[in-house]
């Protein structure tokens, strides 16, 4: 255990040093300010204070940005030690091949978690400030979803790179793979899928086996319990799930994926020829 500590803390250490970093700070810190510079906190619709409307806003983007963000510097990780010869630095001390490869996960966890929920915990705080009422349960099941949507993507990088023998490779994949996710989505699966005479129920399935998709979803049911906004799909949903076990699935299915994913690249990583 303290070697894990220590690893997950020297990965802590080397991404703050890190340019990504600042910048995967800065975006998240600028998408805030917008915002509430847009003045979504002064209006009220359909019953929901404007605090909640941002922060669905907010996860929107989260959506979006947070995914690529991990899988990029995730995957630059193993592969790019594997290119600077650090493994066989690594094997010269006393620490386990599991130690090191749990021990970046867990520190590269932290690295990719915090901006985003300390972002989000900074408008609720300002919120606060403001007077404004805060959703406490909405709030708690936003951290929830953003936990499992980092820790998805997460275990997919490491998955790929321990997969990929070049940075480069790795950086090309986890793009294509973020830019599937994120065009298999409504318009991509509508359009085509639909066009291919797929029943409504298969392709709503389908859908919901993207951890984007889920995400994206259960942001929206939080919002919006009917998901009026997905029109006939919601009844799909919210007959076969219930709005309690959609969100409980939102918020263990892309975890899930993250962990299973870890798990493969670390008997791949393992199993390889290290140097």
């Amino acid at each position: 255990m303290k070697h894990l500590l220590l690893t997950a803390s020297a990965d802590i250490n080397e991404s703050l040093r890190a340019r990504w970093f600042m910048v995967y700070s800065l975006v998240f810190g600028t998408v805030v300010i917008a915002l509430f510079a847009s003045g979504l906190t002064e209006s009220r619709i359909m019953g929901f204070t404007g605090l909640s409307r941002m922060l669905v806003t907010y996860l929107q983007i989260t959506m979006a940005i947070l995914p690529v963000f991990v899988l990029i510097t995730t995957v630059r990780s193993v592969a790019g030690d594997r290119e600077a010869g650090i493994f066989e630095y690594m094997l010269s001390l006393p620490v386990s091949l599991a130690v090191w490869f749990w021990g970046k996960l867990i520190g590269r966890f932290v690295v990719v978690f915090l901006p985003v929920v300390l972002a989000m915990f900074a408008a609720v705080a300002w919120g606060a400030v403001r007077g404004v009422d805060i959703p406490w349960a909405q709030v708690l099941f936003y951290t929830g979803f953003l936990f499992s949507l980092a820790l998805c993507f997460l275990g997919i990088g490491m998955l790929i790179s321990t997969i990929a023998r070049s940075s480069d490779v790795a950086t090309g994949t986890a793009f294509i793979i973020w830019l599937g996710l994120l065009l298999f989505m409504d318009l991509i699966l509508l359009g085509v899928l639909i066009n291919k005479g797929l029943p409504s129920e298969g392709i709503i399935v389908i859908a919901l086996a993207n951890p984007l998709q889920v995400f994206r979803t259960a942001a929206m049911l939080l919002f919006d319990p009917q998901l009026v906004l997905l029109g006939p799909s919601a009844y799909v949903i919210l007959d076969h799930f219930g709005r309690a076990g959609y969100i409980a699935w939102a918020l263990v299915y892309p975890g899930v994926i993250g962990l299973l994913s870890a798990w493969l690249g670390y008997l791949i990583f393992r199993r390889g020829d290290l140097p």
